[in-house]
């Protein structure tokens, strides 16, 4: 039976190297850097916020990195299909603002708001909701999402013309003589005019840089009313509608059909525990997954798989190596990770555009749910996502309450 067991796993080995390719790899690294890049920071004043000292804070990327690594790689190698985790920005930012609460009670709330994570999974409440959202306003969220990226790309402009148009020349030839290449030589074109352009800065990311290998710190967790309510059930609430919901509906709309309860659960699990090490909340990938989900990644969509796999490879060495690596990410330029990011999600935006647009029937609500996801706007501490699909959603009731005679 041992044997047997070591044949099956080193035949798993030789498929995934098989299906592996250089455009997985690359967008892989895309991911991360563009994960890393555009939201760490939120997650080191999130750290400060709660008091923790600079062990804890590096612990804090350690458990984070290797959260999203392992889930990634395990649910993409279970499922054979391209499943992304990442940490919750939104609650991030919501740990930011949280005032009166001590490190451990917050690790409490974490406790709970895995907890609820979980629950949230196996009885499958999540998963009921998420049948009921029609493809059309899906769709619209995930357009309405990806877009600010992609209009982020076109501002950098005003910062770095020439690094920016010569990476959308490479891309746009790369679309046109190797597509299968187009995202890596715009990656390589753009680390090329940084580098000529002395914009590349060799120095380490907030001081974290020092240590190579990043520590467990552990936690003993505080469970109180306070936090309970004020920290872990918005910070659950914030997950699930900020992260989890915009995450499946980009997988239904890249026409990736993954079980989502079982998703849910795991990213649940993985939280719970990681959550004494500084795992706030571990969830579903929307923006970077959709990278993971296009034709740039593997011109094959069963071997796409592979993307994120090689994200969690890059996610646990950022988690292990702590602000070492951390700090080689940080050297890129934020005109080169936006230029990055727009040009590798525009086929996503103009497919979910397509696919949001394509019933007449549902333009109206579709178009109504892109607008609001794309303003960003936030009430209640609960992001656009939400309030884009809870628009879309009231628009079709009313537009198909009784058919007219």
């Amino acid at each position: 039976m041992k044997g047997l067991g070591e044949m099956a796993g080193l035949k798993s080995v030789r498929r995934v190297w098989a299906d592996l390719s250089v455009s997985a790899v690359v967008a892989g690294f895309v991911v991360v850097l563009v994960g890393y890049s555009s939201s760490a920071a939120i997650v080191f004043q999130a750290t400060q916020a709660l008091g923790a000292t600079p062990a804890q804070t590096a612990s804090w990327m350690w458990a984070l990195g290797l959260g999203m690594g392992l889930s990634s790689i395990g649910l993409s190698l279970h499922y054979r299909l391209p499943v992304l985790a990442a940490w919750c920005t939104p609650g991030a930012a919501l740990l930011a603002a949280t005032q009166g609460v001590s490190l451990a009670e917050a690790t409490g709330a974490f406790v709970v708001c895995a907890l609820l994570i979980i629950a949230a999974g196996v009885t499958r409440v999540f998963e009921r909701l998420m049948d009921r959202l029609p493809m059309a306003v899906a769709a619209a969220l995930l357009a309405g999402v990806l877009t600010r990226f992609g209009l982020d790309a076109v501002l950098s402009v005003r910062s770095a013309p020439g690094l920016v148009l010569l990476m959308t020349a490479a891309f746009l030839a790369g679309r046109r003589w190797w597509p299968r290449y187009a995202v890596p030589g715009v990656l390589l074109a753009g680390v090329v005019v940084a580098a000529l352009q002395d914009r590349l800065q060799g120095d380490t990311i907030w001081g974290l840089g020092s240590a190579v290998w990043a520590s467990p710190v552990f936690v003993m967790p505080q469970f109180s009313l306070v936090a309970s309510v004020g920290v872990a059930l918005p910070l659950f609430i914030v997950t699930m509608v900020s992260q989890a919901l915009p995450g499946v509906s980009a997988q239904r709309a890249a026409g990736v059909v993954v079980p989502v309860s079982p998703l849910i659960t795991a990213t649940g699990l993985v939280t719970l525990v990681l959550a004494p090490f500084g795992a706030f909340a571990i969830s579903l990938a929307a923006i970077t997954a959709s990278i993971c989900m296009s034709p740039q990644a593997h011109a094959d969509p069963a071997k796409r798989y592979t993307a994120p796999v090689m994200a969690g490879v890059f996610y646990c060495l950022l988690g292990l190596a702590g602000g070492a690596v951390a700090g080689l990410l940080a050297a890129f330029p934020r005109e080169l990770v936006a230029a990055v990011a727009g040009l590798a999600l525009l086929g996503t935006i103009a497919s979910a555009l397509s696919l949001a647009l394509q019933d007449e029937r549902h333009r109206d609500a579709a178009a109504i749910t892109f607008l609001v996801t794309l303003s960003g706007v936030t009430i209640g501490g609960v992001g656009a996502a939400f309030w884009g699909v809870l628009a879309g959603t009231v628009a079709l009731a009313v537009q198909h309450w009784r058919p007219q005679r």
